[in-house]
């Protein structure tokens, strides 16, 4: 029979244990070994729970406090030396402070610059490397968590990031080339798969993702120079594990690799298949990720089962394993916890422990059993119902989109002529200050929302609390001087799920939260049907806080792009046709907001970069419809209604000519941690409209000093004119406190007027 399998399951907890133990324990309430506790114990239950669900053998080590490539970088001592001293006070604390930044003890570091992890929602921690970085095995974690495991009884396979994919992956801070250090990570890697070995594992899976991308010649030399040192080390069978698409032209090279199994995603690309067949050596074993490890909805067992026939017949059982697509990390833990959601549309879906079930009934099939073959027939039957459900399809929207124009992308004048009729209509001071939109979520708001939503708290009681909360907000940004003003956000749970909310087509559920980074999670909301806007979402909110104040007040919007990445998204439409439905709701917000007076609209599009496919061929076809999707939103508003974007962790270099075809009036985006770097490519390019870069990091609890934010300022009028540039923090403060919001704020304001001052002395 096919062994079942997986490369990865959701580190969080079912009720987000992880990080409420995390955040004690940064908060000092809870030791470093009441935390270890809390993980040991997450991970006993994970690996019962697939057990339970059926599967063969678990994975170990692909647990982490905060993200899986920080790990790999101190497990190796890839330690930027400013932080070496933390960690001989404790490894968690250097640990922690590589995540997040550290400002105590005589020490202020910034955190590691993180970045999108490919094209998901996750974000790693980049590792800092150098020309003649050494490295050396500095850790046990991968033998530790592999013993537990098997002392608990399970057959375990321990996972760890390639060492390509690693290099690949990280930043060299001198430009020297990254895979030029192979040769000193490789001992390191040869001296854990012994320790491994000599712990008792049969097989280690190696994750070299980037084996996925396009790769030059010296990426493509590395794979083959690693993996001939790591095949003659003695130690574990490898199986080397890609995901997120096709190996493509990069197929033969893994293929080749002396390793004794490959994983592909037949999800993304179920194309692959007989070419990978065709390529595997008569000993390699096949992992077919067959379930999607990144969305919610079961599988579709008339094309599973197809393809796993197919493999049957080839390799046989013995080299057939199957497994999810990539790990389950993506996806929540269990569908059972959600109770309140409609049987009849959690008949469709399927969590991490679903998919694990769903794997071993596929094994059961492919092994001759009647009732798992029945089984997986109900289920097709099931789906295929569900797609002619009331609510999938509305023919309005459906209309709608058919009728679509290219006027309807268009803004009324070029940005020149806006731009001119905005500073007079905004008379707006240089270097103008703002926020990204949201100020902290206070334990009181939260508390206040769960109340109302359980029925506690009375909707006026409600509605009176959130009025006070942004008169407060409002009242502290005109305090310290900001010139243009935000209402807070403080009646959003998310910048997605409080807009899906109030569109028919999402549902939600109350425990599928899923990890972003570190403690930081999110709840995605899902995607079932077509996208109708029956009401306007924001407008009562920001009409209010405008009425408060004589200051100009952003509309805040999350994008379209962002509302597709951030969700669920159905998967009987092409995600470009929903994205579109997604933007025409939208716009019918944003000509709201302006007929109700307001004078900047913020249309956030964080996810632009993150959807980008992994292959360049792909690019231009996904960049067309995406930002096509932006100007539907903002298209069509008068020249003095000045539109806003925010973009973070973008990387924005090969994307540039898209993001200035969005032809928003300002973009905001994070530089902080790159110390201004990303406005490289604003430069070489010569973007002509306003940009915002962060002047400081709102991902960390530290408060950057008034001249740290004055240099960055000025190394952006280095590149940037005085006309261009705005003041604000590099992404919204929903998660911060309001002592660190406030002193930052204020640092913030009192740079650009120290600048102000300084160019009107100049002038």
């Amino acid at each position: 029979m096919s062994q079942v399998t997986y490369s990865g399951f959701p580190r969080i907890g079912l009720k987000r244990e992880l990080k409420r133990a995390l955040e004690s324990h940064w908060r000092g309430e809870i030791t470093a070994d009441a935390l270890q506790d809390t993980a040991r114990e997450l991970r006993q239950r994970h690996w019962q729970l697939a057990s339970s669900a059926g599967v063969d053998v678990v994975p170990c080590n692909d647990f982490s406090l905060y993200d899986h490539v920080l790990d790999t970088a101190v497990l190796f001592d890839a330690i930027p030396d400013r932080y070496r001293p933390v960690f001989e006070s404790g490894h968690l604390d250097g640990y922690f402070a590589m995540a997040r930044g550290h400002k105590r003890n005589g020490h202020d570091l910034h955190a590691l610059e993180m970045t999108k992890w490919f094209d998901t929602n996750y974000h790693y921690l980049v590792p800092e490397l150098q020309a003649g970085q050494q490295f050396r095995l500095a850790g046990d974690k991968p033998v530790a968590e592999f013993l537990q495991a098997r002392a608990l009884g399970h057959q375990a396979r321990p996972v760890l990031l390639g060492p390509v994919s690693f290099l690949l992956l990280a930043k060299a801070v001198d430009g020297s080339d990254r895979l030029a250090l192979l040769d000193a990570l490789l001992p390191a890697y040869v001296e854990l798969l012994g320790k491994l070995t000599a712990a008792g594992a049969t097989w280690v899976q190696l994750d070299e993702p980037c084996l996925v991308l396009d790769l030059d010649d010296e990426a493509r030399a590395a794979y083959r120079r690693a993996y001939a040192a790591l095949a003659t080390a003695g130690g574990p069978k490898i199986l080397l594990a890609s995901y997120f698409g096709a190996l493509g032209d990069n197929l033969q090279l893994a293929a080749s690799l002396p390793v004794d199994g490959l994983h592909v995603d037949l999800v993304r690309a179920p194309g692959q298949l007989d070419t990978v067949l065709d390529a595997l050596s008569p000993t390699q074993v096949l992992s077919a990720g067959v379930i999607d490890g990144r969305n919610i909805w079961r599988s579709r067992p008339d094309k599973v089962l197809a393809l796993l026939r197919k493999a049957q017949s080839r390799i046989g059982d013995e080299r057939l394993w199957l497994a999810p697509s990539c790990s389950l990390q993506h996806v929540p833990i269990d569908l059972e916890a959600e109770t309140a959601l409609d049987p009849a549309r959690c008949a469709s879906m399927a969590f991490a422990r679903q998919k694990l079930e769903e794997l071993r009934t596929y094994a059961d099939a492919l092994a001759g059993q009647a009732e798992a073959t029945a089984a997986l027939a109900a289920q097709q039957a099931l789906l295929d119902a569900q797609a002619q459900s009331a609510g999938v399809v509305d023919a309005g929207v459906r209309a709608r989109l058919r009728t679509l124009s290219p006027q309807i992308a268009l803004r009324r004048s070029a940005y020149a002529t806006r731009h001119a009729a905005q500073a007079e209509t905004l008379n707006l001071p240089p270097l103008p200050t703002t926020t990204i939109g949201s100020f902290p979520q206070t334990d009181d708001l939260r508390k206040a929302r769960a109340a109302h939503r359980g029925g506690k708290l009375s909707d006026v009681a409600y509605d009176d609390l959130l009025k006070s909360e942004i008169a407060r907000v409002v009242r502290f940004q005109e305090a310290i001087g900001l010139d243009v003003l935000v209402h807070g956000e403080p009646e959003r749970n998310d910048m997605v799920e409080y807009f899906g909310e109030q569109m028919d087509g999402y549902l939600f559920t109350k425990l599928g939260w899923v990890q972003s980074y570190g403690s930081r999670c999110v709840k995605p909301p899902v995607i079932w049907g077509d996208i109708v806007r029956p009401a306007p979402m924001t407008v009562a909110w920001s009409s209010y806080a405008q009425s408060l104040t004589s200051k100009p007040m952003k509309g805040m919007l999350t994008g379209p792009v962002t509302m597709l990445q951030w969700s669920f998204v159905r998967d009987d439409l092409p995600r470009e046709t929903v994205c579109r439905q997604i933007a025409l709701a939208l716009r019918d917000e944003v000509h709201d907001l302006e007929a109700a007076g307001i004078q900047l609209i913020q249309i956030d599009e964080p996810a632009l970069r993150e959807g980008l496919p992994l292959r360049r061929a792909e690019w231009p076809h996904y960049l067309a419809w995406a930002v096509e999707c932006f100007r539907i939103t903002a298209g069509g508003v008068r020249d003095t209604t000045q539109i806003h974007t925010h973009m973070c962790y973008s990387e924005f270099n090969d994307i540039i000519e898209a993001v200035a075809a969005m032809d928003a009036d300002v973009i905001s985006i994070e530089t902080s941690r790159s110390r201004m770097e990303l406005l490289d490519a604003f430069v070489r390019f010569r973007y002509p409209n306003g940009i915002g870069p962060g002047v400081y990091d709102i991902h960390s609890p530290r408060v950057p000093d008034p001249a740290e934010m004055l240099e960055l300022l000025r190394k952006a009028l280095d590149v940037l004119s005085v006309e261009q540039l705005w003041v604000n923090p590099d992404c919204g403060l929903k998660t911060r406190g309001w002592p660190e919001v406030e002193a930052a704020l204020r640092g913030m304001v009192g740079c650009a007027r120290q600048l102000r001052g300084e160019l009107a002395e100049k002038a």
